[in-house]
Parts: structure tokens; C-alpha cells; sequence
């Protein structure tokens, strides 16, 4: 974990999981939530659906360094409620 770079963390399963809001991160985000530019991109996270939260959070966890498969596994794994606050954690972190 490296606050300085602006990682989160999330535990699944027992197992801390890395999250990072990098740029890649953020466009896949962004294209998963078919939002464009960063105010849509607020609306859309503010109502999120299971299916959304989980394609969020799975690029959170690639964004800390999970391959695509893995990532997807451990995002929908995660509870719900966990989820949320990992997200909201993750992008707190980038915030700075």
C-alpha cells in the first residue's frame, strides 16, 4: 500500500486487495458507466447499480495491479457494502 500514490485497500476473502484510481482505471470507469467527462461521470457514480459497482470496483482492483480476470473475481466477491467504501475509499485516495 503506498498512500502517496494514492492506493486504497479493500479485504476480500480474509486478503487485503489493492485499489488505485489510476488513468486507466478511470477510462475504463468511465466507459463502463457510458459517462463523459468528469461531472457525468459524478452524476453516474452517485446512483450506481450492482452490475456498475462491481465493473467499478473490478477496475480499481486492476488499477492496483490485478489482471482483468482475477479482478472481475475479487469484484464480485466483495459484499456490497464493502464495495461501496472501497470505492468511495479509492477515489478519496486519488483526491489526495
Amino acid at each position: 500500500m503506498n498512500p502517496v500514490r494514492g492506493d486504497a485497500e479493500v479485504v476480500i476473502g480474509d486478503e487485503p486487495v489493492r485499489l488505485c484510481l489510476t488513468l486507466g482505471a478511470l477510462a475504463e470507469i468511465e466507459a463502463a458507466l457510458e459517462a463523459t467527462g468528469f461531472q457525468a461521470l459524478a452524476d453516474r457514480l452517485r446512483a450506481l447499480t450492482a452490475a456498475d459497482l462491481v465493473a467499478v470496483l473490478a477496475a480499481l482492483i486492476r488499477g492496483g495491479g490485478a489482471e482483468a480476470a482475477m479482478a472481475r473475481r475479487l469484484a464480485e466477491m466483495t459484499e456490497p457494502r464493502a464495495a461501496a467504501e472501497a470505492v468511495a475509499r479509492a477515489f478519496e485516495a486519488a483526491s489526495g
